[in-house]
């Protein structure tokens, strides 16, 4: 029945197997990245690389804390970039921290949504994480200096809109590699909606303990619902701050004021391929630095560690406004009133 809505909805929201316009970045590259992304980089726990690769299940990379003991909400200006191999001049996720890892390719974007125990990167054990993406409150992107790379076009691409929610337990990462003319790749990896968390900005499966590769449907934008055939709503989340006003302070409160119960659909996904665990990159947590050589990557490719124990819950949002209805046929309506978040 969802899929059947889904592929009505699809049709008439404009999502197609040709939503192949490539999104590329169009910025510098962060000062403290390589020029391109590159595997086989030698292992630098300390570096301050900020390159994130997602390619596969075995290679991809999140943003994650440059030192434990702060929260991702006072470090999110300098997160740094975590991969599952060594690559990027960045750091390595040690072996035993996901739990679980769920790949998915769609026509729009490539996500992976994961579990694990990601104090072994530095968060705090209570730590229920925040939002990162591109843009930030300056502009300058949360990191700044961070940058994206997906191979799954069959190139290494740079793309410039992604989005990643991290937690003590739980991360999930999206960069959007294509558009259309009904969704830019902008919506499709909408960032204003840092409290409410992965389950409702990347629906999808988040179950422990499994490690799978699948082909996704689109799901709709984050916030996006449809009403009837050809109108949709959206939502905002709500948020209070202040600004000056001829050097008095103002108050305001922008977005809407009843929380969702749910998102507008969980997207099937197909031809899924499962494995036991992600390749094993020979990285202990607490490592500092090391080589990539020739051995090690004979090891990595021989064999896959069991991932050890981590908690399911967390990326997850607080309570947060819900939607209004704000229809316009066949076109999203997105807060005017929204700010970067």
């Amino acid at each position: 029945m969802v899929a059947a809505l889904f592929t009505a909805a699809a049709a008439a929201l404009g999502f197609a197997a040709s939503a192949s316009a490539q999104v590329t970045a169009t910025g510098t590259m962060g000062s403290n990245n390589p020029p391109e992304p590159t595997m086989g980089t030698k292992i630098n726990q300390t570096s301050m690389s900020r390159l994130v690769t997602v390619n596969s299940i075995d290679d991809f990379c999140i943003f994650g804390p440059p030192e434990p003991g702060k929260t991702i909400g006072e470090t999110e200006g300098i997160q740094v970039a975590w991969c599952t191999q060594p690559r990027n001049n960045a750091r390595v996720i040690p072996d035993g921290t996901l739990t679980a890892v769920h790949f998915v390719k769609t026509d729009f974007y490539v996500q992976v949504m994961a579990l694990g125990d990601f104090t072994k990167i530095g968060l705090g054990a209570d730590d229920y994480g925040g939002e990162l993406d591109p843009h930030g409150a300056t502009g300058e992107g949360n990191p700044v200096g961070g940058n994206v790379t997906s191979n799954v076009t069959g190139q290494e691409v740079h793309y410039q809109e992604w989005m990643e929610f991290l937690s003590y337990s739980q991360v999930c990462i999206r960069i959007c590699t294509g558009e259309n003319s009904t969704y830019p790749a902008a919506t499709m990896c909408e960032h204003k909606l840092d409290e409410m968390g992965c389950n409702f900005v990347m629906p999808g499966d988040y179950s422990d303990k499994v490690f799978d590769t699948c082909e996704g449907e689109v799901a709709y934008p984050p916030g996006v619902y449809p009403v009837g055939e050809s109108s949709y709503s959206s939502f905002a989340q709500r948020f209070t701050g202040t600004y000056t006003d001829n050097g008095t302070p103002v108050a305001y409160t922008v977005g809407d004021t009843a929380t969702p119960s749910s998102v507008a659909m969980t997207p099937a996904t197909s031809n899924c391929v499962k494995q036991t665990s992600i390749m094993a990159n020979n990285v202990a947590s607490g490592s500092k630095s090391g080589d990539s050589g020739p051995d090690a990557k004979a090891t990595n490719e021989a064999a896959h560690a069991q991932a050890g124990n981590g908690g399911n819950n967390g990326a997850v949002g607080s309570t947060a406004p819900a939607f209004a209805l704000a229809v316009t046929a066949g076109v999203v309506v997105l807060s005017a009133a929204a700010i970067l978040l």
